[in-house]
């Protein structure tokens, strides 16, 4: 396995490969990203996966500084993993305006994106999406400008508002990459795997269960035939409140627009993002209606 810091060193340890399967995260590594890992690694393909923290997607009020930082544990992860190449450029590598002192990137040139991205998580983080879309340009750019013909990025469906955003991101840019989802990775209890859990308290760990099984059984009942939309997210929402949650949002929607979900859709999907504690949780499940 091979670790890279700059952008020219990557470019040299990518120069003869023709085909590429491409993994970013930002660290703190389980067993969800090596999830993801696997599934480059049948693509037939240098697999490559950046870790790299990303000042431009944390407000105001999201404290950047206690973000874990595992990079040498996650070393060892990706490497028992299989994977060709790591890439762990500084902040000034990927933001060639930072300012330490400050964490200002001085990014001012940013993606623009539609009004999707303010909704669900993005009413709750201002300005996140508009970061993240933007810090996976550059790494589009700097891991895929060598020419491979083959060029693969993989994402996880647990950020499925990301997940769609990345995949508009790219069709409207006309970007020859092709995104690949992978499942969301699970707790042998129904929770989903993330590098916020190790924040949750025992207590609040017996707890995140809940969320899964509430959307769950959300699911159900609009696959019965209940299509009270609000109704339904209103009861989950208090539901998962008299459980001790602080729930952000419940919502049901289309699967292919992640617009407010109609009685004429038939691919949907169910997101939930609540609290335990000060720990922020997301989760959803996508299904599938019969045709009326």
């Amino acid at each position: 396995m091979q670790i890279v810091k700059t952008a020219q060193a990557l470019s040299q340890a990518l120069a003869s490969q023709n085909a590429i399967a491409f993994v970013p995260t930002m660290g703190n590594l389980h067993a969800g990203h090596i999830q993801l890992v696997e599934l480059a690694k049948t693509k037939d393909a240098c697999v490559v996966v950046s870790i790299f923290i990303n000042p431009l997607q944390f407000g105001a009020n999201e404290d950047l500084s206690n973000y874990p930082r595992t990079l040498d544990a996650d070393l060892e992860k990706l490497k028992a993993a299989g994977v060709d190449i790591v890439f762990t450029p500084s902040e000034q590598e990927i933001y060639p305006d930072f300012d330490a002192s400050t964490n200002n990137t001085h990014q001012s040139i940013k993606i623009n994106l539609p009004s999707i991205a303010n909704e669900l998580c993005g009413a709750a983080r201002p300005g996140h999406f508009s970061g993240m879309a933007t810090v996976v340009l550059k790494l589009f750019n700097l891991v895929f400008f060598n020419g491979a013909k083959t060029k693969i990025a993989i994402f996880g469906k647990k950020d499925f508002q990301q997940l769609f955003i990345i995949r508009d991101m790219v069709k409207q840019f006309n970007l020859p990459i092709e995104i690949i989802a992978s499942e969301t990775k699970r707790e042998a209890d129904g929770l989903a795997m993330s590098s916020r859990n190790g924040y949750l308290t025992p207590a609040q760990k017996l707890e995140a269960p809940s969320l899964y099984r509430a959307l769950g059984l959300l699911v159900d009942t609009v696959k019965k035939g209940n299509a009270d939309f609000a109704s339904l997210e209103a009861q989950t929402t208090q539901f998962l409140t008299q459980l001790g949650w602080i729930v952000d949002y419940i919502s049901i929607r289309s699967a292919e627009t992640l617009l407010p979900a109609t009685s004429a859709d038939l691919k949907l999907v169910v997101l939930g993002a609540a609290r335990q504690g000060t720990t922020r949780l997301i989760d959803n499940i996508e299904f599938t209606l019969r045709s009326h």
